[in-house]
């Protein structure tokens, strides 16, 4: 076993030699599970999660005292506040502190989180602000408003900004394999390997994989010592010890015939002893969000599935917005949809625009429109150039596609070809977020792995395809993001995306 750069063990084990396996590794010293055996010692927290920790804190703060600032000195124009102007210059920092604090919005474990994370600031500044406003209406002054309702809403945005800075400097270490805490793996070889397949997805949520149990009946036979690399370290059983052993910050069972009720809850009062964090992966992996909730059954705890919805109120304001929005984007782009379009003209003979045929909603086709990047007999010389696929897929993807033209290049790269689907945004035949638009030729091919399921909602200018990749992604990837999408619908993901588009366009990532 080595340590790695998080300062945690790796999870990677010598075996005996012989060929041992497992199941016939000598009983650990530490035990943890048996009567009379000593509890184990709490796994160290990595030094990353607390430096990370005091970092945000810190720069909460100075969120909150730049924002008192602006408003004392440049609104109120004090130069040395004094009375009630000191008190409240004093207390609002402390009440906003404290505001974050209960709502543990320095918890590690929600580190590059997202949603979650911002939704713990936003509760703390509502908190602070109406704490606040009441505490000054009783204490009978209205002069403290502006710093209540202009200081507060000011730090807010402040503390956003600084934390997705932080988010976007997490993201770019755990590329490089930091910030991440090491994970134990429980389950089934083949929901195990099914995992290990995401395990790009996992590495960006922060943990990685260094770790597999599998079930006792496993090495009945001759049990597997690696699952895709990742070393088999023993069994379902093992798991206290092995944790004990090598330093995983959290481990994850996955659906598995051994783990009954009263198992996994002995488990967890055992990782508890650890400080060890549990994850619980349900069957239905890829289903979060509205259709998730809890149903208690007797007092266990039941995950309920609810069917998708695409009508409503929200799916109504889905669809005005898009066209409205959509209308607005293209006023405000004009100029540029105008100089594309000469600059095609001037480059390049053939039409301006690319129409194709594409599948939408519930089946029906719908003409969709593109400007025209490739050279105008593209689709002719398909034939010759289809042994340098590398879509992987239904998909026909090329590095340096010689059809490309020179002006295409450019608005590949930022996606500036799409914006005429604005128009079939407007038309209705298109939505601004969704999947991506297949070809006839794709859905033909669809088979029963749930690909159909895309056609529930119409498709994309954009969508989580878009922000994952574009690209770079495999026909499997592609299709998960597309699906993920329409299982777990919501206006708040279809906000959250439209502004991860505008980063992965600039960035151009993927696109070719």
């Amino acid at each position: 076993m080595y340590k790695n750069d998080r300062g945690a063990a790796t999870g990677v084990g010598e075996f005996p030699p012989g060929g041992a396996y497992p199941s016939d590794l000598e009983e650990p010293a530490v035990c943890g599970v048996l009567p009379g055996c000593a509890a184990p010692e709490p796994v160290s927290r990595p030094r990353w999660e607390r430096r990370y920790t005091a970092l945000a804190f810190w720069l909460d703060f100075l969120c909150v005292l730049a924002a008192d600032a602006v408003v004392t000195f440049g609104y109120h124009r004090v130069t040395f506040p004094a009375g009630r102007s000191l008190a409240l210059v004093v207390i609002l920092p402390l009440a906003a502190m404290i505001a974050l604090a209960s709502q543990r919005s320095w918890d590690a474990r929600i580190i590059g989180s997202g949603v979650e994370e911002f939704r713990r600031i936003g509760r703390a500044y509502t908190l602070a602000i109406a704490v606040l406003a009441v505490a000054g209406y009783a204490w009978g002054t209205a002069s403290g408003q502006s710093w209540i309702f202009g200081a507060l809403p000011l730090a807010a945005v402040a503390t956003v900004c600084a934390r997705l800075g932080l988010r976007r400097y997490i993201r770019h270490r755990r590329r490089k394999g930091a910030f991440v805490w090491s994970v134990l793996v429980a389950g089934e070889s083949v929901e195990v390997h099914e995992l290990l397949a995401r395990s790009s997805e996992f590495l960006e949520s922060g943990w990685e994989i260094d770790g597999i149990c599998l079930p006792a009946d496993s090495f009945r036979g001759r049990g597997p010592l690696a699952i895709d690399d990742v070393p088999v370290l023993g069994t379902e059983d093992d798991i206290v010890e092995i944790v004990a052993l090598h330093g995983f910050q959290a481990v994850a069972l996955l659906p598995s015939s051994g783990w009954t009720h009263s198992k996994t809850r002995s488990l967890s009062w055992d990782l508890e002893r650890t400080g060890t964090d549990l994850l619980m992966a349900p069957v239905l992996m890829d289903l979060t969000g509205p259709r998730l909730h809890m149903a208690p059954l007797g007092g266990l705890p039941l995950l309920k599935f609810s069917a998708p919805r695409y009508s409503g109120p929200s799916w109504l304001v889905k669809n005005i917005f898009d066209r409205m929005f959509a209308l607005l984007i293209v006023a405000f782009l004009a100029p540029v949809l105008l100089a594309i379009t000469l600059a095609i003209r001037v480059t390049s003979p053939g039409p301006v625009l690319f129409k194709q045929t594409r599948v939408g909603r519930d089946g029906h086709t719908f003409t969709m429109y593109k400007f025209r990047s490739m050279v105008a007999d593209a689709e002719t010389r398909l034939d010759e150039l289809a042994d340098r696929d590398v879509g992987a897929g239904v998909l026909f993807k090329m590095y340096d596609d010689p059809r490309v033209t020179r002006v295409g290049k450019f608005i590949r790269r930022y996606s500036l070809d799409e914006l005429p689907q604005l128009f079939n945004v407007v038309s209705g035949d298109m939505s601004l977020v969704g999947p991506r638009p297949p070809l006839e030729s794709e859905v033909a091919r669809y088979g029963k792995d749930g690909m159909r399921r895309r056609l529930f909602v119409k498709p994309g200018l954009t969508g989580l395809w878009q922000v994952s990749g574009r690209s770079n992604l495999s026909w499997e990837e592609s299709v998960r993001a597309d699906l993920r999408y329409v299982e777990n619908w919501t206006f708040a993901m279809d906000l959250s995306i439209l502004c991860r588009t505008v980063g992965a366009v600039l960035r151009g990532n993927g696109a070719y």
